[in-house]
């Protein structure tokens, strides 16, 4: 998949004195001396899994050694199942076989769960050394790999086990997408349209429109889609580093779809997916609480349709269940319930001490939407 240069952007994450680049664009994992500039120290870990490896890890690790850099590669199994502490201290043991120093550099070649590994091993190792996002998934472009959210999963919850540590630089090759499955890439259009249903309501309007071309990898919409999803996200992201309040809002749909993901032992439905049902559950809840009209709840279900996600949660997942994995989520406080929701497309809220019982009712199909 070939991308004209209007699909070339540039942006930059800023923190006060501290920034870092996004680069987007096609061919950018072929760019020698672009990756080669992210590693200024000796040795360089890059970690991969089985799906993405054989694809691009040759070229990425030709890039880093041929620049007189020390390079070994760590290749997992793919899947959010691996996302444990044990595959974190199999990192770890790498660096340590490398002999990594404190300027080491970690590279992420892969998606989100890649990436939060290697991030969150990055953020450990003698107390912080640099690393590189080349996120080779529409999902890790447009969200996980920007903002230095670094976690592991437990049997227990999603990503309870981690750390802020930002990369050094974002590259995202568009090209990559080309070798995305389908349903790999219809999941990370519900993050795109996240940001539209969270705060942008033309940007919705536009992925509503766009909806065709994206899921048809229409070159010049998919680095229009990444590079307004990223603008979006640094933008918040400089506002609130650490989540303490406005980039609360970055997880509208994710305290359900976390839950979901994590009471199907993250073998059902992918990130993407259970963000969809998510938020549309939370579309729900605000209806049913009175913040939000029925008809923008529906309207967010058929532009998520129209993107080839679910809208409905999959069968056999007990409400009680659910809501007791949502008692575990980061951004509870004291023991009660705070769930992102919105007042209508492109107006999301952080809701305080949210009521347990309507949030069942939703679970349980009850109230507007029941049964889409």
């Amino acid at each position: 998949m070939s991308m004209p240069p209007s699909a070339l952007h540039r942006l930059e994450v800023e923190l006060g004195p501290r920034r870092y680049p996004i680069h987007i664009g096609p061919g950018l994992l072929g760019d020698q001396a672009l990756l080669a500039a992210q590693a200024p120290g000796r040795h360089v870990l890059i970690v991969s899994d089985a799906n993405v490896a054989p694809h691009y890890l040759a070229r990425v690790e030709a890039a880093f050694a041929g620049a007189g850099k020390q390079v070994a590669s760590v290749v997992l199994p793919p899947g959010e199942q691996e996302k444990t502490l044990a595959r974190f201290g199999e990192l770890l043991s790498a660096l340590a076989r490398l002999g990594a120093s404190r300027d080491a550099c970690l590279v992420a070649l892969g998606g989100g769960v890649v990436g939060d590994l290697a991030g969150f091993a990055a953020a450990c190792w003698m107390r912080g050394v640099r690393f590189v996002q080349l996120p080779t998934t529409l999902l890790a472009m447009v969200d996980s790999s920007v903002g230095g959210k670094t976690a592991v999963d437990l049997p227990e919850g999603k990503n309870l086990v981690g750390a802020f540590h930002q990369p050094s630089a974002v590259i995202a090759d568009t090209d990559t997408l080309a070798t995305l499955p389908e349903r790999e890439l219809c999941a990370g259009l519900a993050e795109v349209l996240k940001y539209g249903a969270l705060g942008d309501a033309a940007f919705f309007a536009w992925v509503e429109a766009k909806a065709a071309a994206l899921r048809a990898r229409e070159p010049t919409a998919l680095a229009e889609a990444i590079a307004r999803s990223c603008a979006h996200k640094a933008a918040i992201v400089a506002r609130d580093e650490t989540e303490t309040g406005e980039r609360m809002l970055l997880n509208l749909g994710h305290t359900f779809g976390h839950a979901i993901e994590a009471e199907q032992g993250f073998g059902g439905l992918v990130h993407g997916e259970a963000v969809a049902v998510g938020m549309v559950l939370a579309a729900r809840l605000s209806a049913r609480r009175g913040h939000a009209p029925d008809a923008d709840a529906e309207r967010l279900a058929a532009a998520l349709q129209a993107l080839g996600l679910p809208t409905a949660l999959p069968p056999g997942l007990a409400p009680e269940a659910l809501l007791a994995r949502m008692r575990l989520d980061k951004k509870n406080l004291s023991g009660r319930l705070r769930l992102i929701l919105w007042r209508g497309i492109g107006q999301a809220f952080v809701a305080e001490d949210v009521e347990e019982a309507a949030v069942l009712r939703v679970l349980s199909g009850q109230g507007p939407l029941a049964g889409a």
